[in-house]
């Protein structure tokens, strides 16, 4: 190599480290108050006053969706059309059904045909449409009877989808049908605001997705009535409060806190909100870093196979999932493959004329990737964008408000990746912010207590991670420690977090993580994820990757009374003895792992069973169910204890 080639190298190398190191604290920003956000004033575009549909498109814009539908967006659109069962379904009967997100559907199939009859003009659509959206109505409660009914999940799915049914087949409608709709919607908009209006002492989780799914539901439905119902303008300045709150306080990094599970099924809701109320009244939300940030956390959170997820938090059934069981793969592969939402990053794209966005987009797209709503491809890709070449795309990524970071060795399916956590629940920045907020009460459930763990993927195989969505999370169900037997925040519920100092959570971060062409080198504290009761003073973790094959993982412990560690690694598959090693065998590779700990350890390997989660409203009380193995180190009480373990991937002959 040349001198001038060494020189580059090394310069690379001392960016790449400069990049990838924790960021300052940022500076002081403004947070309006809640009654200042309320005070808006909120009105249509003076052009749309009076005009069906208006929502998200106007009769214009409509006609040159059917030219797209026939000409750029021929197959998209084609596969929109296949998901739209309702078309030759009867819809579920009042009072409504109560299976787990089956009004959710309900209203995601009275959208897509409403948009179906909108562009193609078929008797059929609007039959359905029609059928779908006059049952619904009538659906007691919208949601469950046992569980927040008229106010939750499943209220926000059919205020937005109504809303637009409403607007955009306002001229279809016959005055009762219209009447009998009207009266609905605002019964249920009432319902949703009352439960979403400032009272005293009551605090709102903004950035939960219970939160601003309902919210956006409620713009939605709110925008399609202003002018015809009374307190349709409150309903819109409560949901945009709501949706600033959310824009404002999501980690601007583009991580979301509850993982990509409820990335995809949240996000759309964002950005349904954004689109609605830019398209109907011109003022635009789209002004925060984490949209523009999500092409970063999805190229990211997909592994290299384009399947399968790095699955912090509550996602799926984790080993059951991935390996084709349970009842969330239905669900999430409906068609084999996963279920990203992708066509968000082909909104997001447009919006920003973003490339790499668009790139990332059409990469999942290539894996046969799907959507909830495929139908919103016809209106969100810009096929006048061309894709960003993904190696422009850096191969780590640090996350460093949410505390993530990522390394992948290629974009290509055979590289290797790994991923490593340690930030507070919902990032740093949120957690200085708290207290500038006082109607703001943190719903971190989702987030698990799992600071200090860490996935890897090699040889297209998931080797050592996370075991899924728990009805109580535990720390000793990831790659971390457990100190005495406690684990991190205060676990027993679902919501670990929710009593936890935050000034101790702020704590929690990577304090260094550095890639060059010798390797990549990250660095974590994470006692601050401990409750007091831990006594845990210092727990400082080091992973190291040679670029090739092999892992080391360096804890330093201490407490301040001699207390007992136990050391947790999970895999898909058992482990092995072999001598002094452990083996995973994870066809075609296997990895090798050594533990070396204090005098008087012991080492362990079995399966892992958790509390899965249970129905809404009792998710705290599922069933017990294996997911996955482990390794555990059980270390004798001491002040301080120094663990290494050492993973090597072996490719199998």
């Amino acid at each position: 190599m040349s001198q001038h080639s060494v020189r580059a190298v090394i310069a690379a190398a001392i960016v790449a480290s400069l990049a990838l190191t924790a960021a300052p604290a940022p500076a002081q920003e403004s947070i309006p108050s809640f009654e200042q956000l309320l005070a808006q004033p909120v009105a249509l575009k003076p052009e749309l006053a009076g005009v069906h549909p208006r929502v998200f498109v106007t009769a214009k814009e409509i006609e040159g969706l059917r030219l797209r539908a026939k000409t750029t967006h021929k197959d998209e659109w084609a596969r929109a059309l296949a998901t739209l069962a309702a078309a030759g379904q009867a819809p579920p009967p009042p009072p409504g059904p109560q299976e787990r997100r089956s009004q959710n559907v309900v209203g995601l199939q009275i959208a897509g045909v409403s948009l179906a009859w909108a562009v193609e003009q078929d008797p059929k659509y609007l039959k359905a449409a029609k059928a779908w959206t006059l049952a619904a109505i009538d659906y007691e409660p919208w949601g469950y009877t046992y569980n927040k009914p008229n106010t939750d999940l499943a209220a926000g799915h059919l205020l937005y989808a109504i809303g637009w049914a409403y607007d955009l087949l306002y001229h279809e409608w016959t005055p009762d049908e219209r009447g009998r709709i009207r009266q609905s919607l605002e019964r249920h908009a009432g319902l949703v605001y009352d439960a979403f209006a400032p009272k005293p002492k009551r605090r709102h989780s903004f950035t939960q997705n219970h939160n601003f799914i309902p919210t956006a539901g409620l713009a939605v439905t709110a925008l399609a009535l202003m002018g015809e119902s009374a307190d349709a303008p409150k309903w819109a300045a409560l949901a945009r409060a709501h949706h600033h709150r959310a824009g404002q306080l999501l980690s601007p990094d583009g991580y979301y806190y509850e993982g990509i599970e409820y990335w995809i099924f949240s996000a759309p809701w964002l950005v349904h909100f954004l689109d609605a109320w830019e398209h109907s009244t011109g003022e635009s939300l789209w002004d925060r870093g984490h949209y523009k940030n999500w092409k970063y956390s999805i190229a990211h959170s997909i592994l290299p196979d384009g399947q399968t997820v790095f699955d912090f938090g509550d996602i799926w059934q984790g080993p059951l999932t991935r390996a084709k069981q349970g009842e969330d793969y239905a669900r999430e592969y409906p068609t084999g493959a996963l279920k990203s939402n992708f066509n968000l990053l082909y909104r997001v794209a447009a919006r920003f004329q973003d490339g790499q966005s668009q790139a990332v987009a059409a990469r999942l797209a290539a894996f046969g990737h799907t959507n909830q709503e495929e139908w919103w491809t016809l209106l969100w890709r810009d096929p006048s964008l061309p894709a960003a070449p993904m190696s422009g795309i850096p191969l780590s990524h640090h996350f460093d408000d949410s505390g993530v970071f990522f390394h992948r060795t290629s974009w290509d399916t055979g590289a290797t990746a790994f991923a490593l956590k340690a930030g507070p629940p919902e990032g740093h920045r949120a957690t200085r912010l708290l207290s500038k907020i006082p109607e703001w009460q943190p719903s971190s459930g989702h987030a698990h207590p799992d600071a200090g763990g860490f996935i890897i993927w090699a040889g297209g195989r998931y080797l050592t991670g996370d075991t899924g969505y728990a009805g109580q999370p535990l720390a000793r169900h990831h790659n971390t420690i457990t100190v005495g037997g406690i684990g991190q925040g205060d676990e027993g519920g679902h919501d670990v977090w929710r009593s936890m100092d935050h000034a101790a959570l702020d704590t929690i971060r990577i304090t260094r993580a550095t890639a060059g062409p010798t390797g990549v080198r990250v660095e974590a504290d994470a006692a601050g994820a401990y409750p007091a009761a831990a006594g845990l003073t210092r727990f400082h973790r080091v992973l190291t990757f040679d670029g090739k094959a092999a892992f080391a993982i360096e804890d330093a412990i201490e407490t301040r009374a001699p207390k007992s560690v136990e050391w947790f690694l999970h895999a898909d598959g058992p482990f092995a003895a072999l001598g002094e090693d452990h083996v995973l065998d994870a066809a075609p590779v296997r990895l090798r792992v050594r533990i070396e700990a204090p005098a008087g350890s012991k080492t362990t390997a079995g399966p892992t069973y958790l509390m899965a989660p249970g129905k809404p409203g009792s998710i705290t009380v599922g069933k017990q169910e294996q997911r996955g193995y482990e390794i555990r180190v059980d270390v004798p009480a001491a002040t301080a204890a120094a663990i290494k373990a050492t993973l090597t991937v072996e490719t199998k002959r």
